[in-house]
């Protein structure tokens, strides 16, 4: 583990990761019937930070369930794609600073 920050990172990626997962079944299922849609309790989730506990998958409350049974909302599910992308770049590139750091700091001690 690099650092407190570095980890917090990763598991930030990790609920990302598990997010994109959901939102693109949720997009797949958006035709099944019954089909209830799923998602994470994402401030929750972050504000856990607990490394390795899974995530608690939710199926979020007041959308419109249609006469099948689907509450999926293409609409909300695309929001939340290009949400989760954004969040992902950022979090990338601040783990990718963070390593550049520790790349720094091994070249300076050969060097020093």
């Amino acid at each position: 583990m690099l650092d407190p920050i570095a980890a917090r990172l990763e598991h930030y990626l990790d609920l990302l990761a598990t997010r994109q997962k959901l939102v693109t079944t949720n997009i797949a299922n958006a035709d099944t019937p019954g089909y209830r849609t799923r998602d994470l309790d994402f401030q929750q989730e972050f504000a856990s930070l607990v490394p390795g506990a899974p995530p608690n998958v939710i199926n979020p409350e007041g959308l419109m369930v249609k006469n099948d049974g689907n509450d999926v909302s293409l609409d909300r599910e695309s929001r939340l794609l290009a949400e989760n992308a954004m969040r992902f770049n950022l979090a990338a590139s601040l783990l990718k600073g963070q390593l550049h750091q520790v790349r720094k700091a091994i070249e300076e001690g050969k060097n020093g």
